[in-house]
Order: structure tokens, then sequence, then C-alpha cells
């Protein structure tokens, strides 16, 4: 049957700020599933809060309401258009949740609009933990024994009856917010306590425990005539008592027998289609006894688009949301085309000749004295995935991909020895535990003891140990007399270059020239859903080392873009929104693109964003390969954020050209000594500083500069062990510890202008003409981190002295940096002198909101700039909108309770959302304005 004709106008909720557990994985789905139905001649109106994703851009969908998610702003749509359905399961459990309200409001009914893609029976049924056991028992599908509770003594009551330990989860909460495992009486009633004020129905489950039971998961999609499709399975390489979100997983499922398999497949179906009647997407997760008996526990289902879609999208080339949203309007599976081979239809399972290894990437250090330990309640803040042809490539390049100073899994000489610190690791995982298992099989730590404490299974420790046991074979050889087989073996599993080096002792471009004069050389596959059984025509590729190239290159003029990685606190989802504008504007340049990114939850990632996708990690040894394969006519590396800008030196060095900006500018910017001298020389202001290697020289420069200080290293982002300190005492410790964290970073000693108002301008510049986007100014005084601070635009009691003095200093340093490209600028005004904090000769992670605010696509006539398309004066830049945007900085404190929630020059904020205001006598202004002050006083 086609699609459903009547729907003409569909409303899509998007899933607000981003948040520890629900991150930009659905600003991905909720774009893809727009432009699905948009190919389909249907009105997409999208509504989201989030300033900072491709999702509310205009290239998206054709109406955008950047409001907040509330059923006000719903009623406000629907008196503005005709909307016939509304799809909320692409914005998570916010975009399910603002739905159920508006049902329960009536708005929907009232205005004759129907729910697609899912069912708000299924919603009720899966959410509520006490409904959804009852139905599992009905169809004869096992779970864990556990109760539901509404109250302590309830809860107290539960725990009696079935002994310790036990896992609490609240009803109707997002990324396993007020969930845990407990093991004691007082830890169980701290815990029950917070889950029920957790839950918005005062609700909490009780289950007993599965701990040491392996973790599964697989991703369905049904059409309207209940056909199925298993997109794909996916195991957690930890088990049961890990979120999902905080697990390393693997895809397909690694260690689990085919016969059980198609028990979870049945058991899956069954589940989906008991708990409501619709069409669209699914994840259920299970659990699976770690014996040879292997029974299977339901855990959860999510009638919805699930944070694992995106993954599963990744691993497989399936499009989840591109096909979910057209099974909503009416299509059945078979007929729909499979989007990568074009011949095959949708109803065609995917295939898959490779494996896939996600990692989750963590952002602790923003948090001191938080709980580490990872546990049911979800901390990661961002993931990468890896792709290779076995589980050890994928595992290695998923591990390049991190950016946490590794080159992957061991052999760069970072294993720590201290058995006491490695068990008690093994035991309580945190976000280095894989680091610890590799370092404990390497100690010689009796498998039996490791096992125990991980409960991993043996199959992904022997994997390791395997790693280990190679390692050990290259390090009896040296540079001249190492096998060529061996060589090709360490490749082959994953191995960096600079990790063979390591291991021999030697450069890592010595290792490079070793392979090349033995033609061991990285070829590229395609991820293609049906293992090579059916040509494909989508250029999706990851590489490996075998013999066969499957990425055939064009003689068409090409433009890499750098992607950012994973999302973390100081870089997320805005520099993704970046790279995919620039991908456009160079494809309208006329340019084939390339993109090369490693995060999985990302528009940028998407197999139809650039013409042709690397999903590899944005590590030298892999864009190097990539261009020299390419042969590209540059690379733009302005647009992934500090990622892509730390691999400019290394591009300068090897001849590549970097479009835009030159190596030599973006370095000044960031080298604080060549920076002031430029600032001195066009005679602008800046505060007094210093650079210093050491505590002694800190301390005496202290004595010329004086207190207070701004202490901050050289080339980090978000504020990264940023801090002020107003005594010696202060100054040295803070020192002390950089050192220690970053060895080889200078550390920059700023006299700080305390009680200074603080704003920052974005300007696009081509070498000559400049032109500013906006101002905007912090309402928080300098002191705070500007990714933390509101902002408002344009500001809001800056003088006309003020302005010009901003305004001329932005044109003469853009100039000066010789910028091509977008460049932000950071100042503190001081009794109406303004002088320059820094400047960023880059795309800044507001650039994306002043687009939003003035409706202007910035980094889309930047990229022309950087491309020479283009000059500045070519641009018909519109004149600015009436009133005020507010940028409102979002966190996530309830996930680290127990933390300094203090504001300061290091960044902690996980996202923002954008508020628009006709004047400063708003109702919405005066009070957060207020409120700021008020807590600074304090």
């Amino acid at each position: 049957m086609p699609k459903n004709e009547k729907i003409k106008s569909v409303l899509i909720i998007g899933s607000g700020p981003i948040v520890i557990g629900q991150a930009c994985e659905f600003d991905y789905s909720g774009s893809q599933a727009a432009r699905s139905l948009r190919e389909e001649g249907i009105e997409v109106t999208l509504i989201n809060s989030n300033p900072a994703t491709i999702m509310t851009d205009k290239v998206v969908a054709d109406n955008i309401y950047l409001k907040p998610l509330e059923p006000e702003s719903i009623r406000e749509i629907i008196a503005n258009h005709n909307i016939d359905a509304v799809l909320p399961t692409m914005g998570g459990q916010t975009a399910l949740n603002l739905a159920i309200k508006c049902d329960e409001l009536g708005i929907w009914e009232e205005n004759n609009i129907d729910i697609i893609g899912v069912d708000i029976a299924a919603i009720e049924i899966t959410e509520n933990r006490e409904a959804f056991r009852n139905l599992m028992e009905d169809i004869d599908v096992p779970m864990a024994p556990q109760k539901t509770a509404k109250s302590f003594l309830e809860g107290k009551s539960v725990a009696q009856e079935f002994g310790f330990p036990l896992c609490i989860r609240s009803s109707y909460t997002l990324g396993g917010a007020g969930a845990g495992v407990v093991y004691d009486e007082n830890e169980f009633d701290n815990l029950l306590d917070a889950g029920l004020h957790a839950s918005p129905i005062h609700e909490v489950m009780i289950d007993k425990a599965l701990m040491g039971w392996k973790e599964y998961e697989l991703e369905l999609l049904r059409d309207k005539n209940d056909n199925v499709v298993i997109i794909c399975s996916i195991e957690n390489f930890d088990p049961m008592g890990v979120h999902t979100g905080d697990s390393i997983t693997v895809a397909p499922a690694m260690t689990m027998s085919d016969t059980t398999f198609q028990k979870m497949r049945d058991m899956a179906i069954k589940m989906m289609r008991s708990v409501g009647n619709f069409a669209g997407g699914c994840n259920v997760q299970f659990a699976v006894s770690p014996d040879a008996e292997e029974k299977i526990i339901a855990i959860e289902i999510n009638p919805r688009v699930s944070r694992s879609s995106a993954l599963a999208s990744k691993a497989t080339g399936y499009p989840i949301a591109k096909i979910a949203a057209k099974l909503a309007i009416g299509y059945t599976l078979d007929e729909l085309d499979n989007q990568i081979t074009k011949t095959t239809s949708a109803l065609f399972e995917p295939t898959l000749d490779y494996v896939i290894v996600k990692i989750p990437r963590w952002n602790f250090n923003k948090f001191p004295g938080a709980d580490r330990k990872l546990g049911l309640q979800m901390k990661s803040v961002g993931e990468v995935m890896g792709i290779g042809r076995s589980f050890q490539e994928a595992l290695q390049k998923a591990c390049q991909s991190l950016e946490i100073g590794r080159n992957g899994l061991g052999a760069d000489g970072k294993e720590i020895t201290d058995q006491n610190q490695i068990l008690e690791s093994l035991e309580f995982p945190s976000w280095n535990r894989l680091f610890h298992i590799y370092d404990a099989i390497k100690l010689g730590i009796p498998f039996k003891r490791i096992q125990e404490k991980t409960k991993i299974d043996e199959w992904f420790l022997r994997q390791i140990e395997d790693l280990i046991k190679l390692e050990r074979k290259i390090e009896k050889f040296s540079l001249d007399s190492i096998p060529k087989e061996m060589l090709f073996e360490a490749k082959q599993k994953g191995y960096a270059d600079r990790q063979v080096a390591h291991l021999l002792r030697c450069l890592e471009s010595e290792i490079y020239a070793k392979r090349e004069a033995f033609g061991i050389q990285r070829v590229y596959k395609m991820v293609d859903t049906c293992a090579g059984e059916f040509p494909a025509q989508t250029p999706y590729y990851y590489s490996t080392f075998e013999l066969e190239n499957e990425s055939e290159v064009t003689d068409k003029k090409k433009i890499v873009v750098l992607g950012s990685g994973p999302n973390r606190i100081g870089q997320g989802i805005e520099f993704d929104y970046s790279c995919v504008h620039g991908v456009l504007a160079a494809k309208e340049a006329g340019y084939e693109t390339i993109m090369i990114n490693c995060n999985p939850e990302t528009v940028s990632t998407d197999f139809d964003t650039a013409d042709k996708l690397y999903f590899e990690p944005v590590f030298w040894e892999h864009i190097y390969d990539i261009i020299r394969h390419e042969k590209p006519e540059g690379v733009i590396v302005q647009l992934g954020g500090q990622t892509a800008l730390k691999l400019a030196e290394k591009l300068e060095r090897y001849g590549i050209k970097i479009m835009g900006t030159s190596y030599d500018a973006l370095d000044l910017a960031e080298d604080r000594g060549r920076f002031s001298q430029l600032l001195k020389d066009n005679d602008v202001p800046y505060p007094q500083f210093g650079v210093v290697e050491s505590a002694e020289q800190a301390l005496e420069l202290s004595n010329d500069l004086g207190f207070p200080l701004l202490v901050r290293p050289s080339y980090v982002l978000g504020g990264q062990k940023m801090k002020i300190v107003i005594n010696k005492e202060e100054l040295e410790h803070h020192v002390v510890d950089i050192l220690h964290e970053m060895p080889e970073n200078q550390i920059l000693l700023d006299h700080f202008l305390g009680g200074a108002i603080e704003a920052e301008a974005d300007a696009i510049c081509d070498g000559e003409n400049v032109y500013i986007i906006g101002v905007m100014q912090h309402i928080e005084p300098a002191g705070i981190h500007s990714g933390d601070s509101y902002g408002v635009l344009p500001p809001y009691n800056l003088g006309d002295l003020v302005m010009q003095q901003i305004e001329d200093i932005t044109k003469k340093i853009a100039v000066a940096l010789e910028t091509v490209g977008l460049i932000n600028i950071q100042f503190a005004i001081q009794n109406d002198k303004v002088y320059v904090i820094e400047a960023n000769p880059r795309a800044s992670r507001t650039v994306p909101f002043i687009a939003k605010a003035y409706d202007e696509p910035y980094v889309n006539y930047a990229t022309k700039v950087m491309l020479g398309e283009n000059k500045v004066t070519d641009f018909d830049f519109r004149p600015r909108k009436e009133g005020y945007a507010i940028k409102i900085p979002v966190f996530s404190f309830n996930k680290f309770p127990n933390v300094n929630k203090e504001l300061g020059p290091e960044m902690k904020s996980t996202g923002e959302a954008i508020h628009f205001i006709k004047d400063l006598k708003d109702p919405f202004f005066t009070k957060i304005f207020a409120e700021r002050n008020l807590y600074l006083s304090k």
C-alpha cells in the first residue's frame, strides 16, 4: 500500500538542548526524518529549542520554530500551520513526553492531528514498569523478578522480599536518571528516595539485579502490514550493571550462539507487536545468562528511534530514521528501496562483513570530585565508532578516535603497573577500564581473576590477550629486521604506525616508510549492508589492510572537510553543524566533498551528507592516507573545532594545502606570546600577561603581574584547566597540577580584569574585507567561561563608544591575522575600555547561535570565502532582525550531584537553548538577569 495521501504537513518534535543521556543522536534522526518526508512532497514543520544543531536549519525543514518544548509552543504552531500529523519519535524522551502531555490536554484531538510513528498507548505501557511487566507475562516473555513501588515503605518491603543486590529504575526518565544498583540497605535507602523524586509520577521499578549477565540490543523496524526487519544486533562488551550508553558496544553480536540469536529475534518481534500497533523504529534490550544455557531475559523496549538507532544506522549503512519516517506516513518496507544498493528493498535485512566497536567519551575532568564509577545512570557525553574487518582492528581504531592522548589500545608506554589500582578499576568500572584490562593481562594477573572482577565474556578478553602476544613478538625485532608478515599482521589488527614505532623503538615516519617499502598499504572498503552480495552505490567507506580497494577516485576537484570527533564539553554539536554547512557550500561551489569523521551520532557522518564519507579516526595516519588516495585541492580545518585544528601543523609540514586561514595564522592566535606582540604592534589593548613553563617561573612572574591571575594551558578547548587564582599558594598548586596532566603545554598567566563586562564578536574575513556577523554580550562578568554564560545578541547595554572599539578591533585583528574564513574574538570591557582576551580564527561555538538568531547561513558564506570562490563583499547580508536572542547554557549537574556547581573559567555546560524577546522589558530577561546577579553576588 502506498503512503497516506491525506498527510500533507507533518510536525516533528526535536529533543531540545544537549544533555547527558540525550545528545545529538536525535539531531541526526530528526534531520534524516525531515529530509525523508520532504522527499515525499510533505511540508515539514520542526520545533526545537537547540540553536547549535543542523536540525534547526532551513536546509532541513520548511518551517523552523526555535521555541521552548511546551504545549503553548505547539498551540502557536498549529495556529500558524495546517498540521495533519505529528511525528514525536525522533526527539528522544523529551519529544515523547511533550507528545503525551499534548495528548492529555486534548491538543491533537481538538485539531484533528494524527500521531504517527508511535502509539501513545505503547509509550504508556513501556514506560509504566508494572504495566510492561504484566504484558510480558501475558506473552510469556521472561523478565527478572521485579515490582513497582510508589512510596518509600513499598520499596523497603520489596527489598526485603527480593534480597540484595537490587536494581532501581525510575519511571518516565531519561538516560537512566534515578537508576542504580545497590548492594546494601544504606545504599538502597538513598537511591530509593532519589529514584522516587526523579520520576515524574513518583514511581520506581525494583528488579533483582542480574549482575554479570551479558547485555544485548536489537534494532527493529515494522510497517503497517506487520512486516518486521532486524536492522542490527548489538552486544555490550560491559556486562549488566553499566548503562548501555556508557558501555563499549560491538556489532554484530560476537559471543551469542545462533540458536540464542534466533530466540532473541522471535522474542523481540513478539514484544514489538504486543506493545502497540505502530509503524516505525523500535529498540529492545535483553540480558543473557553467561553460561551454556544462555537464558534470555527481557530488560526493556523503546517503541521509537533510540540512542542506539544512530549507531545501528552508521554500523549497517541502513538509514533507520529515514525509513521509519516513510513507514510512519504509510509506506511498507517492501515498497521502499534499500538506500545503499538501490536495487533491493528495505525489507532486506543488513548483513555485515565487518565489525564495529563503539566506545563512549566521558568528561569527568570537568567535574572534580564526581563519582566516576559507571552504573545505571548514563554519564558519557559522546561516543566514537571504529569499523574494521575484525574486532581487534575496530577496537584499535575506536581507541585512536577518542582523543584522550592514547594511540590505540596499549603499545604507547602509558600502561599502569600498580596491581591494587588495576584490580580496583576492573571491579568498579570507569572511563579507563578498557585500558586497565589491557594492563592487567600484560602484567600477568590471572585470567580467572580478571573475568571474576569484570564479568566480561572471555572471548573479548582473549582478543586483547592476543594483541599483547603480538606486541611481545614485535618487540623482539628492530625496524630493519621486522618481517613483512608481522608488520602486515599488526596493521590488520588495527595498530597505528605510532604504536608499532613504540614497540620497535623508532619514529612513526620510519614505520610509514617501512610499510611503504613492503607495499603494505591501506585500502578502503564500502559499507554496503549486504556483505558484497549486491552492488552498492553509496560512497561510505572504512579502511583496512587487504588487497582490493573499493574506493574509486574521480577526476573531479575535491575538498576534504575534517570533522570534530567525539562530542565533549567544549566541543559539541555546533562544530558538526559547521562541518555540514561546509560540505553543502563546497558542493554548491562545484567540489566533490569528502567528509572524515568518527562520531556515529552526527549528521556529518550520514551517508548522503558529503559526496564521500570516510568513517575513520580524525587521527593523522588515517587522514594522511585518505589525502594521498584522494588528492584533494585542499583540506578545511576551520570547522571541526580543536580536533581538526590540531592537525593543521602536520598538514602544513607535509605540504598539504589548508583552505582559508593559514597554519601560521592559526598558530599565531594560539601562541599567546606571538599573539600579544601582534596586538601590541596594532595598538590593541590586552591584559598584562606572561608565559611560563614551571611553577618557579609562575611565582616570579606573579610579582610583576599582580593578583588575581587567570592561569591556563595553551592549545586547549572549553577552558580546560583554566582557573582564577588569588594568591601564590593557589598559583603554585594549579601550575603543578597543569604540568602533571599536560607536561608539554606552555602555561599562560594573565592579569585578571575583575568585574569586567565580557563580550565576543564573530566575523567573516577574506584577508582584506571584514563583516561582523554578530556581537554578543554576556550577562555574567568576565571570569565565567563564555560557553557557560547567558549571552545576549545584540548587546543589551554596551554604549556606542564601546561598540565602535569592538568593531574597530575586530576588523584590525582579522586582517592582521590574514584571516580567510571565520574568526571569533573575546573581549573584556572595563571603564569603557575594550581589552582583547583571545582570538580564534576558526568556527566558534557561537556561530550556529548567531546564524539562527539572524537567519543567515554564515558558515556557508565563510566556506566559499575559504575556498577562494567569493569575497566578503560578494554577499548580500540582510539587515538584522529586531529584538534580542538569548543564549541559555544547559548543564547536566544532576548526573554528578556532589560536585562543585560553581561556574568559572572552565566550561561545564553540555548544551544550550535559544530564546527570543522583543525588548529588554521582557519578564524572561529581567528574571534571568536578576537570578544571575544574585547567584554571582553569593
